[in-house]
């Protein structure tokens, strides 16, 4: 089966997000009412796998090993069967 997964990767709590705080910043120059901003990374990825059990081993594999530095980042997924 083809399946869809979208990994979010972020920042754990505590660890400095240099991006999120030049976008802060900017918004709130730009005069919206913006405390903080907080950026993440979204990736879409389209696997095949004989189940959905199997589909998200792989998804927590791909994340360990490779989209997310487990010291820094916390990462979550969603899965559905891609038509």
């Amino acid at each position: 089966m083809r399946y869809r997964v979208r990994i979010e990767v972020s920042l754990k709590p505590g660890h400095s997000d240099p991006e999120g705080e030049t976008t802060a910043k900017s918004l709130k120059e730009l005069r919206y009412p913006v405390e903080t901003v907080n950026v993440s990374k979204v990736y879409e990825v389209y696997l095949q796998a004989n189940s959905l059990k199997e589909a998200e081993k792989h998804a927590d594999e791909m994340c360990r090993r490779l989209l997310a530095n487990p010291t820094k980042d916390n990462y979550r997924f969603d899965i559905e069967e891609a038509k």
